[in-house]
C-alpha cells in the first residue's frame, strides 16, 4: 500500500507540474483545481455571510471594486495574450471590503478577494490600493494556495487526498484550505512562504503595471507597512516571510521590469 502511494504521489507531481506565468518558476499542484474553485465559492460565500460586509453603495467599496475590475481585466488580457487563459478557466472574480481593523487582504481561487477595512489607511491612494489588489490577485494566478495546501495535506493529513478528508473531516478540511489563503490574518503574517511572497510581489508590480497603476508606490506603501508593524517583525531567518527591508529592496530591483509595462 505504502509503493502504491507514493507511485501515486510521484505520478501526480508529473501530471501537475507546470510554470508559473511571469517567473517561469516550476511548480507542483496535487490538488485539482477544480476542486479548489468549489471549496473557494463555498467558503467565500460563508465568509460574507458571517462577516460585516460594506455596502456597495459605500464610495470604498466602490472604488475597490472599480481598482478590482480594472487590474482582473489587465490579468486575463495578459493571460489571453500568452495563451494561458487555462490559468484563469472557472474564475468569477468578486471584490468586497469587509469592516475589520486587520491591516489584511486576500484572494481566493477563482479571484475572490475580500479587503478589510484595517488596510485602507495604509494604502492611502488608489495605487495603494492596486498594491495590495495586484499582489493577491497574483497569489490566485500563481496558485501558491493549492501548492501550501498541497504541502499541508502532506505533512498535517499524513498524505490523505482531499476527497477523503472533506468526507471524514469537513471542517478540518475547510480550516486547512482558510489557513492556506491567510484568511483572518494580519497581512504580516500569512501562510505564504517567503518564495511565494516574493513572487506575488513581482507578479503583483507586474499587474498593477498593466491596468494603468504606478508600481513605484508599492516601495512608499512597504514604507508605511513597516512603519505601521512598529518593528514587530521576527528575525527573517525565522519567518516565513521576507523582513520589510528585504522586501522594499526587493521591489526597488523589480521596479524597472514592472515600468515596461506601465502606461498610465
Amino acid at each position: 500500500m505504502k509503493k502504491l502511494f507514493v507511485y501515486l504521489l510521484l505520478t501526480a507531481m508529473v501530471v501537475a507540474c507546470a510554470r508559473v506565468p511571469i517567473t517561469g518558476r516550476k511548480q507542483v499542484n496535487l490538488l485539482p483545481e477544480s476542486q479548489m474553485l468549489s471549496m473557494s465559492y463555498d467558503s467565500y460565500d460563508q465568509f460574507l455571510d458571517t462577516n460585516n460586509v460594506v455596502s456597495d453603495s459605500d464610495n470604498r467599496t466602490q472604488n475597490l471594486k472599480s481598482i478590482g475590475n480594472n487590474i482582473s481585466a489587465a490579468v486575463e488580457k495578459y493571460m489571453k495574450d500568452n495563451k494561458l487563459t487555462d490559468r484563469i478557466e472557472g474564475f468569477e472574480w468578486e471584490f468586497n471590503l469587509v469592516q475589520g481593523n486587520m491591516a489584511n487582504a486576500w484572494c481566493m481561487p477563482g479571484g475572490k478577494v475580500v479587503f478589510y477595512t484595517g488596510i485602507l489607511p495604509i494604502c492611502e491612494t488608489n495605487e495603494g490600493i492596486a498594491v495590495v489588489m495586484g499582489h493577491e490577485i497574483a497569489h490566485a494566478i500563481a496558485r501558491h494556495g493549492n501548492e501550501r495546501m498541497s504541502q499541508q495535506l502532506a505533512i498535517q493529513a499524513g498524505g490523505v487526498a482531499l476527497t477523503v478528508l472533506l468526507d471524514e473531516k469537513p471542517a478540518y478540511a475547510q480550516n486547512l484550505f482558510l489557513a492556506s489563503y491567510g484568511v483572518g490574518s494580519q497581512i504580516g503574517q500569512l501562510a505564504f512562504s517567503r518564495q511565494h511572497e516574493s513572487e506575488a510581489d513581482k507578479m503583483g508590480l507586474i499587474f498593477m503595471a498593466m491596468a494603468g497603476y504606478d508600481p513605484r508606490e508599492a516601495v512608499d506603501f512597504w514604507q508605511r507597512m513597516s512603519e505601521q508593524s512598529g518593528g514587530q517583525q521576527p528575525p527573517e531567518f525565522l519567518s516565513t516571510h521576507p523582513s520589510h527591508e528585504t522586501r522594499i529592496s526587493d521591489l526597488e530591483n523589480f521596479l524597472p521590469e514592472a515600468l515596461e509595462y506601465y502606461n498610465p
